[in-house]
């Protein structure tokens, strides 16, 4: 039985899962194989004032904007949280994620430890975190070089971040170290559906079962 078809009987409140890992450890491959696989989960999509890098494309990887057009969005309050890294704004855009979330699905958040925070901060009921962990600096930093994406300057600045993001991980609610793509991608959908199982907003409907199996054992007794 897939997932969806599990939790298709009983309706349930989406999962905000927030998925946090220095850049080069892995995340973008283990959340893209996820939504991959999973029909019930979605991709958040971020707005960000950076230029897009080779082969990303606007509304799927990002929505790209200006400062200006960012900086009204924020005044609004049209975002869940905003940061800012390597010079460049970013922020989750809040009306989609409600949507999703009231329809039962989940919704993925790729964010640094700063958006974590806020993204808790607002939506505690929903919130699940995840932090990934390269098994090494060295394998950090051969993975960076070999995206061969960035400079030997830039490469630099991301080490130096990585140390910075790492230092937030006890901050989270779940840690993988990614020494094995399979592996770590077997413990992100466990900690999923440890989340979809969760009681607290996610499941409503099941006052209503646990109501009908009051009386249904009640029934059951008095025909004993």
């Amino acid at each position: 039985m897939s997932e969806a078809e599990e939790f298709s009987g009983l309706a349930r409140r989406g999962v905000v899962l927030v998925v946090s890992s220095p850049s080069g450890a892995g995340k973008t491959t283990l959340t893209r194989r996820l939504m991959a696989e999973d029909p019930m989960i979605s991709l958040s999509v971020s707005v960000t004032t950076r230029k897009a890098r080779p082969g990303e494309v606007d509304g799927s990887d990002y929505h790209f904007i200006t400062a200006e057009e960012f900086q009204a969005m924020r005044k609004a309050g049209d975002l869940l949280e905003s940061a800012t890294v390597f010079d460049n704004f970013y922020g989750t855009p809040k009306a989609p994620v409600l949507t999703e979330l009231e329809a039962g699905r989940d919704v993925l958040f790729d964010i640094d430890w700063q958006g974590a925070q806020q993204i808790r901060a607002a939506m505690s009921d929903d919130f699940l975190s995840l932090f990934i962990l390269p098994p090494s600096g060295r394998a950090l930093y051969q993975r960076l070089v070999a995206r061969a994406q960035d400079s030997h300057d830039v490469i630099g600045r991301r080490m130096e971040g990585a140390a910075r993001e790492i230092s937030h991980w006890d901050e989270y609610d779940y840690v993988i170290i990614n020494d094995d793509i399979d592996t770590a991608f077997s413990e992100i959908r466990a900690v999923l559906k440890a989340g979809r199982l969760a009681r607290r907003r996610r499941r409503p409907a099941l006052k209503t079962h646990v109501a009908g199996l009051d009386r249904q054992l009640k029934d059951v007794m008095g025909e004993t």
